[in-house]
Parts: structure tokens; sequence; C-alpha cells
């Protein structure tokens, strides 16, 4: 049997209130993606999605549980022990950008760091903005100079510069128009699939949802209480908590 790329067993978050009992805002979450496959993430906002991707990424230590990255235990590993295998797409692409530098440079800066000479890591940086769309010169463009859309494009070339095995994809879209939400995912797909990549795709838009992933996981008060093939799920859901997320969008 195949390692998957990505395995979370029995993942635990509390955050810690002043005088007060613990929140745990993620309780014994446990799935695996499996690489050129692509995992949703739903629920409604603080329901837990957005601190499991955290977790993953090692932008925040769990309370319990393990999380393995090709069989690997990176479960107390810092994020940069990890970046080299796992890389995030962002809400909003213009604040993960640093507006006083091009794009080209927040794109090629992982290439840099990792040995590669100014010359190399332009020529990559042209390659890296044809692959996802973009013409060469938005390299010499500022974050504030290009559309949320283009903008987003160059955060998954930053994303996919150095060869991640795990792309997470945090409400990556939804601050895009209905269009550019569908070319954005048509890109992502692509990717995804050309490159083998494991996706962890959050997102509140079920149809969305539906339309680009696998597997679904349905998220509610931190635990997951539903997951299936895509269209089974939105089909033919199993929990009331569920449907009253399909109602909420008919």
């Amino acid at each position: 049997m195949t390692t998957p790329i990505l395995r979370v067993q029995e993942l635990k978050k509390i955050f810690s209130r002043s005088g007060r009992e613990g929140f745990a805002a993620v309780d014994g979450v446990s799935f695996d993606v499996g690489g050129g496959e692509c995992v949703g993430l739903i629920g409604e906002s603080g329901s837990g999605k957005s601190t499991v991707a955290n977790l993953v990424a090692r932008l925040l230590d769990p309370t319990g549980g393990r999380i393995y990255l090709e069989g690997n235990d990176v479960t107390a590993a810092d994020v940069r022990a990890v970046c080299r295998t796992v890389q995030m797409v962002f809400q909003s692409p213009r604040e993960s950008f640093d507006p006083r530098r091009t794009l080209g440079d927040g794109v090629g800066e992982s290439l840099r760091n990792a040995g590669q000479s100014a010359a190399e890591a332009r020529a990559a940086v042209a390659e890296l903005f044809e692959a996802v769309g973009l013409s060469p010169d938005f390299a010499s463009r500022y974050p504030h100079e290009v559309s949320g859309g283009q903008c987003q494009r160059a955060a998954i070339a930053r994303a996919i510069a150095i060869g991640p095995k795990l792309l997470i994809c945090d409400e990556a879209t939804s601050a895009l128009d209905v269009t550019v939400q569908a070319d954005i995912v048509a890109l992502l797909s692509r990717l995804i699939r050309a490159r083998a990549m494991a996706c962890l795709f959050i997102c509140h838009d079920l149809a969305l949802a539906q339309g680009f992933c696998d597997r679904l996981l349905v998220m509610r008060e931190g635990k997951i209480v539903e997951a299936g093939a895509a269209d089974e799920v939105i089909q033919s859901p199993k929990t009331e908590y569920t449907k009253m997320l399909l109602d909420s969008i008919l």
C-alpha cells in the first residue's frame, strides 16, 4: 500500500483561555491525503478548518495527536523543517507578499534560499509564471499593480517553486469573483495532477469543493462529522449538519 503524503491521527489543539477551561479548536481529527488527490475540508467559520491547516504546516503546535508527511513524524518539527514538503496558498494573496518587493522577488526567494544563483532563480521564476498563466514580465510588478486573480496566480507560483508534496489552500479562492475562482481552481487542478501533489483544500463553498475535490471532510466544532467521496457527501449527506450546510446555499 502506498504511503499517503499526509496522515493526521487524532489531532487536537486546545487554546487556553484566561481563568477558564481551554477551548478545543481541533478535537481528535484523523485523515490522510495521497499524491494527486485533493481532499476538501469544509464547514462553517470557526469549525476548526484553518487551525488544522496551520497545525499541518507547523505554524501551530498541536496539543495532541500525530502528523506524518511521507511517513515521517513531523508532529514536533518546526516550519523550516517542513517548508520544502508543505506550502500554503492563503485567502488574501496581496497580504502574503511584501509590498516593497516585486512578485518575482517573492516567488524566487525560496529558490535563492535553496542555493540557486540569481540568474538561475530569474529563469526559474519566468518558467513558474508561465506555468500559472502569467507572462514572465509580471515578475517585475509589485503586488498592488496586479489584479487579485493575477496576484493569486503569483502566490501559487511561489508555493510550487520548490516542488512541495503537499499544497494547502486555505480559502484560496474566497476573495475572488466567481469567474476568477473557476480559473484558479482549474489551474490548481492541473498543477496538482501534473505534479502528483497532495492538496488539502479548505473551503466553505460546497459547490466549489464538490467540483474540485476527490473527497470531502465536513468539520463541526473541531470534529470531522462526515467524510466520503465529494459527490456522495453532497448528493447524499448522512448528517443533519451537512444537510444544513447544503440547505444554506440553495
